[in-house]
């Protein structure tokens, strides 16, 4: 099944969830560091391998980080190819002066925002889906 493109359905259809916990970025030098299932994301920098997980399982592994985030997750089965989403999302966000993170997968998006302000990040980006579904209708 492939994704949607369109951004006026994506941002209409989005429908953001937050998920339950805190998560964080940590950064080893070796995949081996965590064990995989532990493992929410990662990618290969220069510098080192950037993990996102759950707090609870950076404290466990004595990993170091700086940020607690909430996790947000867009619904919609977005294409990898859509254009304007993470841009559309990004401007929402930044408006109301909430940083985040994107990570985009094969069927979602998912946002990581200060914890602080993970409420406020839903109300955000459910106004925003909501004034776009109304220009579908």
């Amino acid at each position: 099944m492939a994704g949607e493109t369109n951004l006026t359905r994506l941002l209409g259809s989005m429908q953001p969830a937050l998920n339950p916990g805190e998560y964080v970025f940590c950064t080893v030098a070796s995949a081996t560091a965590v064990p995989a299932e532990l493992v929410l994301g990662s990618f290969r920098e220069p510098e080192g391998l950037t993990l996102i997980m759950a707090r609870e399982t950076a404290d466990a592994y004595g990993l170091a980080y700086q940020y607690v985030s909430a996790w947000l997750t867009l619904t919609v089965h977005s294409s990898l190819a859509a254009v304007g989403l993470t841009a559309a999302v990004a401007a929402a966000l930044s408006r109301e002066n909430i940083s985040c993170n994107v990570v985009a997968a094969y069927y979602h998006d998912h946002l990581f925002v200060a914890q602080a302000d993970a409420e406020r990040a839903l109300a955000t980006l459910r106004g925003l889906s909501a004034a776009a579904a109304s220009t579908t209708d």
